[in-house]
């Protein structure tokens, strides 16, 4: 048995290195919009978010962890 060949609209895809085809990467490109903690926070360890007016704060832990309270 043999495997079909591929199709005019499917070319076939050479692995990437890059940090974009990585499965957390690509969940988050799925999900939205991903931005980078690092420019979330851009060297601060907390900041505050509004959201349907409501004050969040998104704090960075010593460990590198995230908590988000209200």
């Amino acid at each position: 048995m043999t495997a079909p060949s591929p199709s005019p609209e499917d070319p076939p895809r050479a692995p990437s290195a890059h940090a974009e085809d990585t499965p957390r990467a690509a969940l988050a490109a799925a999900a939205g919009r991903a931005i980078a903690s690092e420019a979330l926070f851009a060297g601060a360890t907390e900041v505050q978010i509004l959201h349907r007016g409501s004050l969040y704060r998104l704090k960075q832990t010593a460990l590198g962890k995230l908590i988000l309270t209200k």
